[in-house]
């Protein structure tokens, strides 16, 4: 501990620098708070250094391959070469270094106070740096999430998404343990890189969060391209020699390749912080909060990842400017999970906000509610592109759209329309008089609000 002369007093104090920690620090700047920002690596966190960024940033180099082994198709006599990996890995760390430096740049030009090193709740309105104790008259943990691994021993052949973005080179083969977002993002990457790919997932689809006639498109989407999947069926011991690995699914198959993926999602970083020490809540790992946030014990809040719902970077900044304008009393408005954007970059691409009709129904009744699929087939520009999928949207009987689902190449650059849709609740008549520019993957999410609205153009 160290003497009180050491002692740093903030207005609000924030452990973790990730999205949701520095989104928090920079709103209550512009609120007129002093902030201390804890970060035991780097400003950041996970999605700018291991997770969103460099994730798409290897998605964007394995669209550029498939464009070069498909340039005949369109006239251009393209064709790939080769993967350089150490070159797909330099420009990826180019990328990071440069939204890492603007954002360490931009945090000291609004005067946030970084503060380097390991914090551990000791008080309600106290953290220690490394024997330094800093006060916050309000305190909000953001302190994020790692990967799971069931277990498994990380090491060699065993890989989670942290290490498969820094591999040498391309392997001849992968098991992706887990069809969520992450295993179909990396298991699209390393298709389009030559790997062949085999994917298990318990549950009994890809995806299993998203819209039924989604997952439809997806697996079949998948299948076309040479990616292969087991579902329904769970894993029960991965082993690794010199050689490769095996992996034992519990119906008794086993599946050999040269390296394995561990996809099977992130659990929250809350342990030996001392959380509970100051009777916060948690369950399973996760902070448990009110609805606004706050957990129950001081002025401490929780934010991002550690909070249980959706995992997503945007969702932490959401609740980073949430949580500053909480404590500044402008009561801001909640957005529940449901209704927060998301996008898998896989290929095809999914963007999804809302309920999903089997959800819809469960909350509004299966007779109250209404869906129309718009068959991207239609679309001029996807066509253009090369790509197929759907626009799915979903209605309760007389009233707004609850849930707007698409999947098609670069369709996730539609969610912003989709989610203020949602978010303003528009029925299907509002947006079908709304002119969509033509020719743009954007027109159809136009066709299918016509098509809702009973008015349809092209269908």
């Amino acid at each position: 501990m160290a003497d009180s002369a050491a002692t740093q007093e903030f207005d609000v104090l924030i452990l973790g620098g990730g999205s949701a920690g520095y989104s928090a620090a920079l709103r209550a700047i512009q609120l007129g708070y002093s902030v201390g920002l804890i970060e035991k690596e780097k400003l950041g966190g996970t999605c700018l250094h291991t997770g969103c960024i460099p994730t798409k940033a290897y998605l964007h180099a394995a669209e550029l391959a498939e464009n070069a082994r498909e340039g005949a198709k369109y006239g251009i006599n393209s064709s790939l070469q080769s993967i350089d990996m150490a070159g797909v890995r330099k420009y990826k760390e180019g990328i990071v270094a440069g939204k890492h430096k603007g954002l360490e740049g931009l945090l000291k030009m609004k005067k946030v106070n970084v503060i380097t090193g390991n914090g551990r709740l000791v008080s309600q309105d106290s953290i220690d740096v490394d024997g330094t104790i800093y006060k916050g008259k309000n305190i909000i943990l953001a302190t994020g999430s790692e990967s799971k691994t069931f277990g498994l021993e990380i090491g060699g052949r065993i890989l989670t998404s942290t290490e498969a973005l820094n591999m040498e080179s391309v392997p001849k083969s992968a098991i992706v343990l887990g069809g969520g977002v992450i295993g179909v993002e990396f298991a699209s990457v390393w298709n389009s890189f030559g790997v062949d790919v085999t994917i298990v997932e318990g549950l009994p689809s890809l995806v299993p969060n998203e819209d039924p006639a989604i997952i439809k498109v997806l697996e079949r989407a998948f299948k076309k391209r040479g990616i292969k999947f087991n579902t329904g069926v769970f894993f029960e011991k991965v082993e690794q020699d010199a050689n490769g690995v095996k992996v034992s699914l519990a119906d008794g198959k086993v599946l050999e390749a040269e390296i394995v993926l561990v996809a099977v999602g992130r659990g929250p970083v809350t342990a030996n912080l001392g959380y509970e020490e100051q009777g916060i809540t948690i369950d399973r790992g996760f902070v448990i909060t009110n609805e606004r946030l706050h957990t129950g014990v001081g002025n401490i809040y929780a934010i991002g990842d550690i909070v249980p719902g959706v995992q997503l970077a945007h969702r932490g900044y959401q609740h980073g400017r949430f949580v500053a304008e909480e404590i500044a009393g402008l009561k801001p408005t909640i957005v529940e999970d449901i209704n927060i954007p998301k996008v898998t970059f896989c290929e095809p691409e999914i963007a999804s906000v809302g309920y999903s009709e089997p959800k819809a129904k469960e909350k509004f009744g299966a007779d109250q509610i209404e869906t129309t699929e718009y068959n991207l087939a239609g679309n001029g520009k996807s066509s253009i592109l090369g790509t197929s999928g759907i626009i799915k949207m979903v209605r309760v009987k007389n009233g707004p759209i609850v849930g707007v689902h698409g999947i098609g190449g670069r369709i996730g650059e539609q969610i912003g329309e989709a989610q203020l849709i949602v978010n303003w609740e528009a029925f299907p008549e509002d947006v079908a008089q709304l002119i969509h520019a033509h020719p743009t993957q954007n027109e159809s999410l136009g066709e299918a609000a016509m098509a809702l609205a009973g008015a349809p153009l092209h269908g």
